[in-house]
């Protein structure tokens, strides 16, 4: 992957840090991503730059088409047409409710947040990688979102990421023909710092609530990603891959409890 282009959205902190840093170590040029994060991001910029590939830092909210639109351009000038998107901001409530409980404008940043905004900036990245016969394209998703279920106090989240699916079913149909594959990766329950954690970091960790006995990390995904972005896998398209070890995070249930 030596030269090629990634852009990473949400890529300050987390899985998206993880994976920018992964992509660097395969000779990718960098492009991260962030809102509110600038000091993180400036810090990441200048350790992926010290493994010798170039990196730029840009600003940009995924929720709102112009910011998009302003930062394909950027990217484009400072380091040419991404070859890689991985579509990996997204917001999400972490407190359970009822979809009643949601209010309006929640409704509308979390469904613009997760389907439209990875929707409007595959729109503005494929036309390139039409141009250059090549192009990866990865989604995120959650642990079986690829089978529609009910997730209860998660209405708005798995509303979006179940569109997200089918849609990146389809686009990677439709883009097939011209080189650019297309696929979902959806991680177990990752939380807090574990995101930037390697395997050897959490493997003699316990985690009775995962069947792998074990919880996950930054490295588990980020490696999925790498796989998934290499040249000869052009014949893998249109997957939505559990990264979970075994977990299923839907509880479908619920009472009347609250």
């Amino acid at each position: 992957m030596n030269g090629r282009v990634a852009l990473i959205t949400g890529s300050a902190k987390g899985l998206g840090k993880t994976t920018a840093l992964a992509l660097a170590d395969q000779g990718c040029h960098i492009a991260l991503n962030y809102v509110h994060s600038a000091a993180e991001a400036e810090q990441l910029r200048a350790t992926i730059q010290a493994k010798g590939v170039q990196c730029i830092a840009v600003r940009a909210d995924i929720s709102d088409s112009k910011q998009l639109e302003e930062l394909v351009d950027k990217v484009s000038q400072q380091l040419g047409s991404p070859d890689i998107v991985v579509n990996n901001a997204g917001p999400f409530i972490r407190e359970r409710r009822l979809f009643l409980e949601y209010t309006q404008a929640e409704i509308i940043s979390l469904i613009q947040g997760n389907l439209i905004g990875a929707m409007l900036l595959d729109h503005l990245v494929i036309p390139s990688m039409r141009k250059k016969n090549w192009g990866r394209i990865i989604h995120f998703g959650f642990g079986h979102a690829g089978e529609a279920r009910a997730w209860p106090h998660r209405a708005v989240y798995a509303a979006a990421k179940t569109g997200l699916v089918s849609f990146t079913k389809t686009l990677a149909v439709e883009e097939a023909p011209y080189g650019i594959t297309v696929n979902m990766v959806c991680p177990g329950d990752i939380r807090g710092m574990n995101k930037e954690k390697s395997i050897a970091e959490v493997e003699h960790v316990e985690d009775l609530e995962t069947p792998r006995g074990r919880p996950g990390s930054g490295e588990d995904i980020a490696r999925v990603i790498q796989y998934l972005c290499h040249k000869d896998s052009d014949f893998i398209t249109g997957n939505i891959m559990d990264i979970s070890g075994g977990l299923d995070p839907i509880r479908p249930w619920i009472s009347n409890q609250g």
